[in-house]
């Protein structure tokens, strides 16, 4: 193949830079982010099922139920529920106390309601299997099902969807949508101070967090895409968390006193995909010449390349975190296999591969 392969078929690690001086200590972190946040993120139920809004979901709202430390699906604005025998009802306990940032009360109408507003990724699949949600009392809410489904907690109660992020009713119905995306209002540990468009997000500590309150007062989003300049920013001391930095920039990283290098093992796989295979006409519809790709990947040299080993390979597009995962047998790096391969195929000299996708 002419065009190179520059991607492993791999889970590969994300790198975060982090350098905390003594102004974070003393009361504001200041992160560096790799993308521009947009208004849509300051509102769950636009969710878009990727983890990016999620920075800002575990910064200002909170969930009924909601991955923890340690815990796939944790408890947090309920603190238990139980299924009936027969799978077709969920009852959630809810906590007493809990104030959104405005000051207003969390209730099982609060949960009603944002069950009802969703309308992000998975929103009609989720509702489909839904037939109500019952308020038993301000502290307990019921879901009842149209039939068993396993599945009901995967997509209300993690990053699947964003319906089990609470909003506070009161305060959506008197602002409208628009109005809740300029000035949000949620139940998590930072409520919100100021949005620049491109820019940041400045959020304060919500004193009242039924956890308890932040230790950092003051939590600021800087939007900085581009990697170099995030580094830079984080060596001039501009930003106390830089993340997303691999290859030389990582190195440069660790080359820097004052500055740590760490490991984000994300769930998130990076692979390769041959958009053209379900052409027959095109060479990658031929199974020969996919594993011959495959075994041309040298991921090792990638890894230490591009993540400095910090990567993980993976042979599977599934990422390894997950319930119930099988690790494929991982492919060998084999050229000589994949030259074989692909003259079997009938392209000894290679071939344009062609766009990919990763």
């Amino acid at each position: 193949m002419r065009r190179p392969l520059a991607v492993a078929l791999a889970l590969l690690a994300a790198l975060a830079a982090a350098s905390l001086p003594a102004r974070g200590a003393a009361g504001t972190i200041t992160w560096g982010v790799h993308v521009s946040l947009a208004p849509t993120f300051f509102d769950p139920a636009e969710a878009t099922g990727t983890a990016l809004p999620l920075m800002v979901y575990y910064s200002m709202h909170d969930a009924l139920v909601r991955p923890l430390p340690g815990q796939a699906m944790g408890p947090a604005l309920a603190t238990s529920w139980t299924v009936s025998r027969d799978g077709l009802v969920y009852e959630f306990v809810l906590r007493k106390g809990v104030v959104f940032h405005n000051g207003d009360p969390f209730t099982a109408e609060d949960v009603k309601f944002s069950f009802e507003r969703y309308r992000g990724a998975s929103a009609t699949q989720l509702k489909a299997k839904v037939a109500a949600v019952e308020i038993v009392d301000p502290y307990r809410v019921r879901f009842r099902l149209k039939q068993p489904w396993p599945d009901f907690l995967t997509f209300y109660a993690t990053p699947a969807t964003g319906a089990a992020w609470i909003v506070p009713k009161k305060y959506v119905e008197k602002v409208g949508d628009e109005g809740f995306k300029k000035a949000p209002v949620g139940a998590g540990p930072y409520r919100f101070v100021s949005f620049r468009p491109g820019v940041e997000l400045v959020m304060e500590a919500h004193e009242r967090y039924w956890r308890r309150a932040p230790i950092v007062k003051t939590l600021v989003f800087k939007v900085i895409p581009d990697d170099a300049t995030r580094l830079a920013a984080l060596k001039r001391g501009e930003v106390d968390i830089a993340y997303g930095l691999v290859g030389e920039l990582a190195e440069e990283v660790r080359r820097t006193p004052g500055l740590s290098l760490k490991a984000a093992r994300i769930p998130v796989t990076l692979w390769l995909v041959f958009a053209d295979q379900s052409d027959p006409k095109s060479p990658w519809a031929d199974r020969r010449v996919r594993l011959a790709a495959n075994l041309a990947i040298d991921r090792k040299a990638i890894n230490e390349a591009g993540y400095l080993g910090l990567g993980k390979i993976s042979a599977s597009i599934i990422p390894q975190s997950l319930e119930y995962y099988w690790a494929p047998p991982p492919y060998a790096f084999d050229p000589p296999a994949a030259r074989r391969l692909l003259a079997e195929a009938g392209y000894p000299e290679g071939f344009d591969a062609g766009d990919l996708s990763s």
